[in-house]
């Protein structure tokens, strides 16, 4: 691991209880960095990871980074406080967006395996910046690979559709803000669990796959 000191971070008030996943959205891991490290852009994040796998560490995991902005998850606002950010390099929409490389995604998986170990972060609360701000996000994306880190304690994923119910209800109970605009918080849903899907209707294999992942958040945890 390699350290770049931002001066964007201030104290938290609460615990560490969420993980944001980001994408750069920058042409580099250097102006991405050095954008995160500026004391004018007012942005920082915890950890960037390049596409080669190293792992940089910006913000100490005991300092609130400037990462979430306007957001919400399960009921919670204003996630800096409670979250902990980590960027990944892509280029994004904007730039030339493309498939997170395997070493990159190994990177992602051993460095959010240490976050989750030290905070006790559950798996309904590794999410996407789009999750927690779907009308103003769109990171880290439809080519993020959450089905490859959720089988690896990152997370949560299914393949199964279960009989559709209430999507905006199974939506809140998920997480999302569904006094956003409805449009956005379907495709945010869709970007994280429906990633071939990204009509952002409200449709039934949507609806679907909904009440899967509430059934699956929703289950008791087995410490057994």
């Amino acid at each position: 691991m390699l350290f770049e000191p931002s001066p964007n971070a201030d104290e938290r008030q609460g615990r560490v209880s969420i993980l944001v996943m980001h994408y750069t959205g920058m042409p580099t891991a250097r102006s991405a960095i050095d954008l995160l490290k500026s004391p004018q852009s007012k942005v920082s994040a915890h950890y960037v990871v390049d596409e080669d796998g190293t792992i940089y560490n910006l913000v100490p995991e005991a300092k609130r980074a400037w990462h979430a902005g306007v957001s919400h998850w399960r009921g919670r606002e204003m996630l800096n406080d409670a979250s902990i950010g980590i960027e990944i390099v892509n280029p994004g929409h904007e730039w030339g967006y493309r498939a997170f490389p395997v070493i990159q995604m190994q990177a992602v998986r051993d460095l959010s395996l240490g976050i989750i170990a030290r905070h006790g972060i559950a798996a309904r609360d590794i999410v996407a910046h789009s999750d927690i701000a779907p009308n103003r996000k769109q990171d880290p994306g439809e080519l993020f690979d959450w089905q490859w880190l959720a089988r690896r304690g990152v997370g949560v994923w299914t393949e199964e559709f279960d009989a559709p119910g209430d999507l905006l209800a199974d939506l809140a109970a998920i997480g999302y803000d569904i006094g956003l605009p409805e449009r956005d918080v379907i495709r945010a849903f869709q970007r994280h669990f429906l990633p071939q899907h990204l009509t952002g209707e409200l449709d039934n294999l949507t609806a679907c796959r909904a009440a899967a992942v509430r059934r699956l958040v929703d289950a008791p945890v087995n410490r057994s």
